[in-house]
């Protein structure tokens, strides 16, 4: 199946299921068709004289990946879908070359996960119990995986619609993510910035990477897209954390825009879940080898070799 038909035919199968809901966005559902509009908002420069062979494959922080379309950080609704969800997950990306992003609940066979050999980033979130989430932080370091993340931007917790899913949560103090960054050695991300002002204080706190995040629209209504806050957040960090970017991308069109704007790679989130619904593993490596396939051709046409080189003149605001 091609991206079209995975996508139709995956949310679908979601919808006729109780977790149908977990697509839906906060409150009043703003942030999902906001983020289609800021992504419309740009098109392309072509440059199709003395047009480039493209190479998507990309290295960031220890990791080799053959395409800068990961996984979004997300657990839950996985073995909602498939009894083995998480490891066809796992088996799909790795097949494809791309990254797999756990997030809450840890899951029980992280362990298991890591040994297929897909690298594998792990969230954790600012439980309110802190014993309980350095516990966590111990607990998928001892599992294998290649980065550590924290979720910055759940300490009200997620909702969707009106509904309060992950409770149990509060805000992180900056002191508290550099006692953080002392327990964790591995590349330790922190997900959910939004502002130059949290830009700043993750570099201060040590931070290997932040993700410029409205979290899925999970968390509270009416934040920005991603994209709109990227030069802000560029231009704090200065090349002193890598910054990775999520939220609303579907094609290897939205990537390529996240690539402009300076992130180093680009989250997927409900696209792996529609993949994994509509066909299993093979159709999560569809989705990321559809993607890569389509980010490969543009980059072609706009004169830009490799990921890295992918620059923000290429875009068109209109």
């Amino acid at each position: 199946m091609d991206l079209t038909d995975l996508y139709e035919k995956g949310e679908d199968l979601l919808r006729q299921k109780d977790i149908g809901v977990l697509l839906d966005g906060v409150e009043t559902g703003f942030i999902l068709d906001h983020d289609r509009r800021v992504l419309d908002r740009y098109t392309f420069s072509q440059h199709c004289i003395d047009a480039v062979e493209a190479n998507t494959g990309c290295h960031v922080l220890g990791v080799e990946l053959a395409t800068p379309a990961i996984m979004s950080a997300m657990t839950s609704p996985i073995p909602a879908i498939a009894d083995d969800g998480l490891i066809q997950v796992a088996l799909g990306l790795k097949e494809a070359g791309s990254l797999m992003w756990t997030g809450t609940p840890i899951p029980q066979n992280l362990k298991e996960i890591t040994e297929t050999g897909v690298p594998v980033a792990a969230n954790v979130k600012p439980f309110e119990d802190r014993k309980k989430m350095f516990r966590s932080i111990e607990e998928i370091q001892e599992a294998g995986v290649r980065w550590v993340g924290i979720e910055i931007d759940s300490g009200q917790g997620t909702k969707i619609r009106d509904q309060i899913r992950a409770t149990g949560c509060a805000p992180l103090s900056l002191k508290e993510l550099e006692e953080i960054r002392k327990k964790v050695s591995l590349p330790l991300i922190f997900k959910g910035v939004l502002s130059r002002v949290d830009a700043m204080k993750s570099v201060d706190a040590g931070a290997d990477g932040i993700v410029v995040s409205n979290h899925g629209a999970h968390t509270l209504d009416y934040l920005p897209h991603p994209l709109q806050v990227m030069d802000e957040i560029l231009a704090t960090v200065k090349g002193r954390t890598v910054v990775m970017v999520d939220g609303g991308f579907r094609r290897g069109s939205d990537v390529l825009k996240g690539l402009a704007f300076g992130a180093s790679l680009i989250g997927l989130g409900r696209p792996i879940l529609f993949g994994l619904a509509a066909a299993g593993r093979q159709g999560v490596r569809d989705v990321i080898d559809g993607i890569t396939q389509e980010l490969k051709r543009i980059m072609s046409m706009v004169r830009a070799p490799e990921p890295s080189s992918v620059y923000r003149y290429i875009l068109i605001e209109d």
